[in-house]
């Protein structure tokens, strides 16, 4: 199991790495994460959410994600409340305080996800999340010790150098732990590391003097692979210039959005440079596209409040293509209807209008992966959709045609589009992962600025990058005393 002084110390990453390592070494891995909070969510083939980051953690292992990997996730809708989502499938929203109340009775069904993987692989690896040591919630604990206690596992520590006070942040942790926690404990790994080691190594010696355990390695920081983030967009993607001889596409930064790997493909595009933005600036992109988005309607509101709504209505006038990806799409239609108060407070909220598309909540969730049709090129497109709301018969064209939801024939139509097909939404999220689909989408950008088109996509190898990943993580930590750690030879010093 690994585990974290914090959140975002790379936990996600490393056991993605670990799965690719084991895997390599000839063994059946499986990932697993008892609990994940994120709006970043992915659908498994039997229709059901899990956390993207346990998805690309099976994708490391070579197999098909399941619900059984994350059988709780959480999907924040505000500040104190969550969308609870249990074996893939929405139970309802819960305030903390009510979470915390339900969250024993989940027990029973985490051991029996744990247990049914642990039956069908050589090796589980197990992330836990945030910390350990949140004492204030070490009775409720179901993702971190607990499920450690669970599975009988080993626990590697693993601690952010790169935000500093490393050494405070895994000394402190190991001081919190209560005793029978921290005998789990086999090891440290130091992550992001910037620098010379030779100057890191007399903390490296304290450190495992201090606590008794071995530091396991130290893993610098990386730039040259491309693995999605979890659940947060990294900060230097937020804001900032853009080359004049690239594309340009700017992505509404929504206080609750999800899915923002929708845009992972689109920006690996070599004449394109995508950036999130946060507020409205003077610069017309290209391309604005409103992502999806937990809290449709709060989110839409925020828009407005910020001038968001003008800017759209600008950047289109200005010869801008404007996207919305299923909340986003729901944005740009007229009107979004809540009359059962399934999302928001309020009943209904005008939409931006660049849509002829009216949205009515329903208390269904839809969640299936698909195959369509894009109609304006006639490319074929896969992807996911996860949203509660439905599109009323949009008067305009369709999007898509949608010919498989959920491994079964459908004839059926899918999102808008308006002004020429400068304006389209959709409820596919993942549309910009299909490499002819992405490269018809920038190339119209770039006829609309006079260039010619490029035709070919950059291939997308996740393989690649998982295998890159695994060398720069096997390079640095000593593989073979985890792999010793995982055979029970090796127990604490």
């Amino acid at each position: 199991m690994i585990q974290g002084t914090a959140s975002g110390v790379g936990k996600s990453t490393l056991v993605a790495a670990l799965c690719r390592i084991f895997r390599q070494d000839g063994l059946r891995v499986a990932p697993f994460k008892a609990q994940n909070m994120a709006n970043n969510a992915y659908v498994c083939r039997d229709g059901g959410e899990i956390g993207r980051s346990t998805a690309v953690q099976a994708r490391a292992c070579g197999i098909e994600p399941t619900v059984d990997m994350n059988p709780v996730l959480l999907k924040p809708s505000t500040d104190t409340a969550a969308q609870v989502i249990v074996l893939g499938r929405p139970v309802k929203s819960m305030t903390a305080r009510e979470y915390q109340d339900f969250k024993p009775t989940l027990l029973s069904m985490i051991r029996g996800c744990l247990f049914r993987l642990q039956r069908d692989h050589d090796v589980v690896v197990i992330e836990g999340a945030g910390s350990p040591a949140e004492v204030n919630l070490r009775d409720s604990d179901i993702v971190n010790m607990r499920t450690a206690e669970i599975a009988d596992a080993p626990v590697l520590l693993v601690g952010d150098i790169d935000v500093g006070g490393v050494f405070a942040q895994l000394v402190g942790t190991m001081h919190l732990l209560l005793e029978d926690e921290r005998a789990r404990v086999r090891g440290f790994i130091i992550n992001k590391f910037r620098g010379d080691l030779e100057i890191l190594r007399p903390g490296l010696g304290f450190l495992e003097k201090e606590t008794g355990r071995p530091v396991l390695g130290v893993v610098p920081h990386y730039r040259h692979i491309r693995i999605p983030e979890e659940d947060a967009v990294p900060a230097e993607k937020i804001g900032g210039a853009a080359p004049a001889d690239r594309i340009r596409v700017d992505v509404v930064l929504h206080p609750r959005m999800s899915n923002f790997t929708d845009f992972d493909a689109l920006e690996a595009e070599p004449d394109v440079a995508l950036r999130y933005v946060e507020r409205p600036g003077d610069r017309v992109p290209d391309a604005l596209i409103l992502p999806g988005t937990k809290s449709t309607i709060a989110d839409l509101r925020r828009l407005k409040d910020a001038g968001f709504a003008d800017h759209v209505v600008r950047c289109l006038e200005r010869g801008a293509t404007v996207v919305g990806i299923c909340g986003g799409f729901q944005m740009l239609g007229t009107l979004i209807r809540d009359p059962g108060r399934v999302e928001s407070a309020s009943e209904a909220e005008p939409g931006l209008g660049l849509l002829p598309a009216v949205t009515v909540f329903e208390e269904e969730k839809i969640t299936a992966q698909v195959s369509g049709v894009h109609l304006g090129s006639g490319t074929e497109v896969r992807g996911y959709e996860i949203h509660m709301g439905r599109a009323e018969a949009p008067a305009g064209a369709p999007f898509l045609r949608i010919t498989a939801r959920g491994g079964r024939p459908v004839s059926e139509f899918d999102g808008a589009e308006a002004a020429g097909g400068r304006v389209w939404g959709t409820y596919l999220h993942g549309v910009f992962d299909n490499a002819a689909f992405r490269r018809h989408f920038v190339d119209g950008l770039r006829a609309a600025r006079g260039w010619p088109a490029l035709r070919t996509a950059t291939p997308i190898d996740d393989d690649a990058e998982f295998d890159k990943l695994a060398a720069h993580v096997r390079a640095h930590l000593d593989i073979d005393r985890i792999h010793r750690i995982l055979r029970k030879q090796e127990g604490n010093r």
